[in-house]
């Protein structure tokens, strides 16, 4: 976040503009609330399909076992959620969070055709300020979409928070490609994406933002100091399609 010089107000990034810092949230609503029809069928085309690898990857990593409690951020419509309802079995519980109504419904719409009903819980809800006790879940990951978040240290407090002691916290995200893979990527991310984004949800504008939140979201070394920071220990990242998405994880002691 940076001040404004004029009249010291605070503002954050909304992918390459800045914004005051109270409009992010409606801001980044409007985005969601664009496209939720469409971003599953959305993630399949401009992912080629490789968002499930990388999903069914991060899950791997979390230790999940029977009777587990699981809290999953920024669930969008439930991809990791209904991973990791199977992994807890109908002794543990998912919480399936998001902030924003539209995605959670077509989760939950997701997961009930799928025949997931028990042991998933929905809550609307901040990753800035959970509504929930310290030490309460064996695992807390957020899957594309900490980029959203106004104040990401303040969600990794969260996350860290939340989690009891041994539990393991995992960011699914974006992050920076190797050298030789920037330009092609840059390509795709400014000129194709925006057309397919309009094409399919008929919202250019929503993916040329998820194109510029990607390039301002912190990179992976960044992003380990940044959890580090916010208490959890043994952090280590793993770099997926050379290093387009990474996955983090670290432990609470």
């Amino acid at each position: 976040m940076s001040t404004t010089p004029d009249n010291d107000q605070q503002t954050t990034q909304f992918g390459y503009q800045q914004v005051p810092v109270e409009q992010k949230v409606d801001r980044v609503k409007e985005v969601f609330d664009s496209v939720a029809g469409k971003y599953d069928l959305m993630n399949d085309l401009m992912s080629l399909g490789l968002h499930r690898i990388w999903k069914r990857f991060a899950t791997g990593l979390c230790g999940v076992r029977s009777g587990d409690q699981v809290l999953d951020l920024a669930a969008g419509t439930g991809d990791l959620t209904r991973l990791l309802a199977r992994q807890v079995g109908p002794s543990g519980r998912v919480v399936m969070s998001d902030i924003n109504s539209a995605m959670l419904e077509q989760g939950r719409d997701r997961l009930i055709d799928r025949g997931i009903v028990n042991g998933v819980e929905l809550l609307l809800a901040n990753a800035e300020q959970l509504p929930l006790a310290d030490n309460s879940f064996d695992c807390v990951i957020i899957g594309f979409g900490l980029r959203n978040v106004t104040d990401k240290q303040a969600a990794l407090n969260e996350m860290q928070r939340v989690l009891k002691p041994g539990g393991r916290g995992l960011i699914l995200e974006f992050s920076k490609p190797l050298a030789p893979l920037q330009k092609p990527y840059d390509t795709y991310s400014f000129q194709i994406l925006p057309r397919l984004g309009q094409l399919i949800a008929k919202d250019a504008d929503s993916y040329r933002y998820l194109a510029e939140s990607i390039r301002v979201h912190p990179d992976q070394n960044t992003l380990k100091a940044m959890m580090e920071q916010a208490g959890f220990s043994r952090c280590h990242y793993y770099n997926l399609a050379a290093g387009i998405v990474a996955v983090h994880r670290g432990y609470k002691l």
